[in-house]
């Protein structure tokens, strides 16, 4: 821009502030008070209307980049196949990162800003998040022993029982648990899983080869083949694994993000619909 324009502009707008921006030292120029108080703002307000512009071009083109979202561990067994496909089916150009073990491992990474987005299990901690609770599914106590779930379970009985647990790396911080450990609490007993492995498939397995029972839902067991093996009874009063979507409070998601946020919403809705 030529100076003289510049300088026109900058009279106008400490006209408009009714304060000088800048004072003259020397040959050069500085900031006055008012001027360093101005400049965040200022900033702020140009990296708005850059980001605008910018989401404007990327939601017409959507021509690449990469979307980073995550999800809970069972996630990839029945919903984040059909969800990527869905997504590079539309944009093929867009790399996508679908990351997460455990829905608290994921409620970190969106709170730091390493994820943008992410489908998680309640309860985590939900400091600096916005969370919108989307569907549910029951828990169930699963056994290969069909005399152990002829009656539903309460958590006096779950205290006695050959408990075997997943998502033994998360331990206490994993949602499942979190609703255990506060039955037990309340009830005055102690949950003490005989095997803990990391992941609901292993679980699942060793259920069924009669090692002991575990927990989980109808949706997995079906998914996984283990229909013949295994059977389920309800939690008495009933659990239930509550599906939530979560984002950075007051973040922006990027163009990408909000639509692989939709069609997520789509894929929840269509198995909530199921459940």
């Amino acid at each position: 821009m030529a100076q003289p324009s510049l300088s026109e502009q900058i009279r106008r707008l400490e006209a408009e502030l009714g304060v000088p921006l800048f004072a003259r030292v020397g040959r050069g120029l500085e900031l006055t008070e008012a001027g360093r108080l101005l400049l965040p703002h200022a900033e702020r307000t140009i990296a708005a209307a850059r980001e605008a512009a910018e989401s404007v071009q990327e939601v017409r083109e959507l021509s690449g980049g990469t979307v980073a979202f995550g999800t809970f561990g069972s996630a990839h067994h029945y919903l984040l196949g059909g969800l990527i496909e869905d997504f590079r089916t539309r944009h093929p150009n867009v790399r996508v990162r679908a990351i997460g073990q455990n829905s608290a491992e994921v409620a970190d990474a969106v709170r730091e800003g390493r994820l943008e987005a992410g489908l998680i299990m309640l309860p985590i901690d939900d400091r600096g998040l916005d969370v919108r609770p989307a569907t549910r599914e029951e828990q169930l106590y699963v056994s290969a022993d069909p005399a152990r779930v002829r009656e539903p379970m309460t958590i006096e009985r779950l205290a006695e029982a050959p408990l075997i647990l997943y998502d033994a790396r998360w331990g206490a911080d994993d949602p499942t648990r979190r609703q255990l450990r506060d039955r037990a609490q309340r009830a005055g007993v102690k949950l003490e899983p005989q095997i803990e492995v990391e992941y609901v498939t292993a679980a699942l397995e060793l259920a069924a080869r009669g090692l002991g029972d575990t927990v989980s839902t109808q949706t997995m067991i079906r998914s996984r083949g283990y229909a013949r093996k295994l059977a389920g009874a309800p939690f008495d009063p009933p659990l239930y694994d509550t599906f939530a979507f979560i984002t950075r409070r007051n973040a922006h998601l990027s163009p990408a993000g909000r639509e692989f946020m939709a069609l997520a919403e789509q894929r929840v809705a269509a198995l909530a619909r199921q459940l």
